[in-house]
């Protein structure tokens, strides 16, 4: 199985990206935006079984995901216990 985590931030697809695990079945990939990670998950389209996104996509991105794909991949993403609100605001404001 392959498994793929996109994470948004100050990334570039292209170099920011690192496979781990035996068969390189776990892999990384940072994108700068919603867009970006739109194009990346399309070309993970027959290579890719279960894509799972950061916390940043939110619910809303993870259904643009998936329809950029054509719900031919599993999308998953990312979220945190309400309670700790406070200190993921701190951290990303």
């Amino acid at each position: 199985m392959k498994f793929v985590y996109i994470i948004m931030g100050p990334f570039d697809p292209k170099i920011d990206r690192k496979a781990i695990g035996k068969n390189n079945n776990a892999e990384i990939i940072g994108v700068r935006n919603l867009d970006q990670a739109k194009e990346v998950s399309k070309s993970l389209i027959g290579l890719a079984d279960v894509i799972e996104l950061c916390g940043a996509f939110e619910e809303s991105g993870a259904r643009e995901i998936i329809d950029a794909t054509d719900g031919k991949i599993p999308v998953g993403f990312v979220t945190h216990l309400d309670s700790q609100n406070d200190l993921f605001d701190e951290l990303f404001s």
